[in-house]
């Protein structure tokens, strides 16, 4: 009798342990970009396995959307870490002198592609400067267009606003539309009943890492432990996302946007294994989440060049290297 009583008081006592030890996980959020989807399954993957409190986080995700403005919050130190988009609003924060800092990018390529019809005189990606239309949204006029323009020779005169509608471009065999190759093309595929053309801009040197990890210098400075745990654990879970059991953490993100469909999480998660959105290029050799000076300068240079940004700035303001490039979870990939 004596001994069971041990037995279960030694389990209990354990059981408590545990229980401290995760009520004295530090609480942190993360504020992604937009609505939960299967981009942003890496983060969540780590909330639903445990991998953020086993290096002692309480992770929070905060989703995006059209009414939410993320990046405010970081500034206004509500939230503690933001999912950027690429590199160039790093840039900007420094223009501005915003202390602000990348610590991480979890894509090595910026999902951004451009579409065409197949059998229109529009299949090579040399073929699409002559399309009747560019059908793309004003942020990427001001930014991936330009660079097309300088590079390719795109006429900036051809372009027309994409108005995260469709209808035009199925409408018109000659034109081109920009897109996410996790999201367009899949509703292309729904809506005309056909596959696109695919041509990811990354692959043609527009070269900025994209889905970062933003916080700002006075969390690095006051906090450097959660901000490794936090770049850590995430690479561990775009991983496990990629290449383990995802289903609890596509359960998650069912659950923060009911919208989503198991086929569109399929499809996104097939796109980011087939074009290397996420593990390519420097992740293939420093681990998810790697960045580089040569290829952060050379993305500053070429949109220098296309008049996106000014010269000047002091880029090396707009992140660190101090958190990545370990090889951190590599063991993980299956």
């Amino acid at each position: 009798m004596t001994g069971t009583v041990l037995r279960y008081s030694v389990a209990a006592a354990a059981l408590l342990a545990t229980g401290l030890a995760a009520s004295a996980n530090e609480k942190v959020t993360f504020g992604t970009n937009w609505l939960a989807q299967a981009e942003h399954g890496g983060y969540y993957q780590s909330v639903a396995d445990g991998t953020y409190a086993a290096c002692g986080l309480d992770v929070t995700i905060m989703q995006g959307g059209p009414q939410v403005s993320g990046r405010p919050l970081l500034l206004a130190g509500k939230i503690d870490f933001y999912m950027g988009g690429n590199m160039q609003q790093a840039f900007d924060a420094v223009a501005q002198n915003i202390p602000l800092r990348v610590v991480a990018a979890d894509f090595q390529k910026e999902p951004q592609v451009v579409m065409s019809h197949p059998g229109e005189g529009l299949d090579t990606w040399e073929d699409l400067p002559k399309a009747e239309q560019y059908i793309i949204g004003d942020e990427g006029a001001q930014s991936f267009l330009l660079w097309m323009a300088t590079e390719y020779g795109f006429d900036l005169g051809k372009r027309v606003p994409y108005t995260y509608n469709s209808a035009p471009f199925l409408a018109n065999k000659k034109s081109i539309q920009q897109g996410y190759v996790t999201s367009e093309p899949f509703a292309i595929e729904k809506e005309g009943g056909f596959v696109p053309n695919q041509f990811l801009l990354a692959d043609y040197g527009y070269s900025t890492y994209s889905t970062t990890i933003e916080t700002m210098q006075d969390t690095i400075d006051k906090r450097p432990e959660v901000v490794k745990c936090f770049v850590e654990g995430s690479a561990k879970g775009w991983y496990n996302y990629l290449y383990g059991d995802n289903k609890a953490a596509n359960d998650l993100i069912k659950k923060d946007n009911p919208d989503m469909s198991d086929d569109q999480l399929a499809f996104s998660l097939s796109q980011l294994k087939k074009f290397g959105i996420v593990d390519s290029g420097d992740a293939e050799k420093l681990g998810i989440g790697a960045m580089t000076d040569a290829h952060i300068q050379d993305f500053y240079d070429k949109m220098v060049k296309a008049k996106v940004l000014p010269e000047g700035i002091d880029i090396k303001k707009s992140y660190t290297l101090d958190f990545v490039n370990k090889g951190v979870g590599m063991d993980l990939k299956k």
